[in-house]
């Protein structure tokens, strides 16, 4: 698996997601640029996700949903902030209604993902910032970290294919 640590900051309101890939950054790049591609590895295996809007410019908007063994689905949207391609992303995430509409009683996160060459390979760096500890604390107990574990878990098999 290529997840080599999983961090969580509580001083600084962090959780930090360190993956390796024996591919290189432009490669792994096309995982989050290319919303077919993203489909496959964002959210865990049992909850694949649908990217409905994909826009990776700054103030873009990405949509999309995931859907559980049940066939439930649940939203999400991101809110690009940067896009320094192939190098960085950072957009705001969060949670959305049935009808796509921002949840206002959920919490959000600031994401930044960095791409960097090493080792012939790419190291991947995923950052989120949590507002307040109480957001923080309710993520963690949706099932945030292993969910992201699942989740960039799926990117080797996409990667070595």
């Amino acid at each position: 698996m290529s997840v080599t640590s999983l961090d969580k900051d509580l001083d600084n309101l962090t959780f930090t997601l360190i993956a390796d890939f024996a591919a290189p950054v432009e490669r792994v790049w096309q995982l989050w640029a290319d919303p077919r591609q993203l489909e496959r590895w964002w959210g865990p295996p049992t909850y694949p996700a649908t990217v409905e809007e994909h826009d990776l410019t700054p103030g873009g908007d990405v949509a999309y949903f995931m859907t559980g063994p049940e066939g439930d689905k649940h939203r999400g949207w991101w809110r690009i902030a940067s896009v320094d391609a192939p190098a960085t992303l950072e957009f705001t995430d969060g949670f959305a209604d049935a009808d796509g509409t921002p949840s206002a009683d959920m919490p959000t996160t600031t994401t930044r993902v960095t791409l960097t060459e090493r080792d012939g390979g790419t190291r991947m760096e995923m950052r989120s910032a949590f507002d307040t500890r109480e957001q923080m604390d309710q993520l963690a107990e949706m099932g945030m970290e292993d969910g992201l574990r699942e989740a960039v878990g799926q990117m080797d098999g996409l990667l070595a294919g």
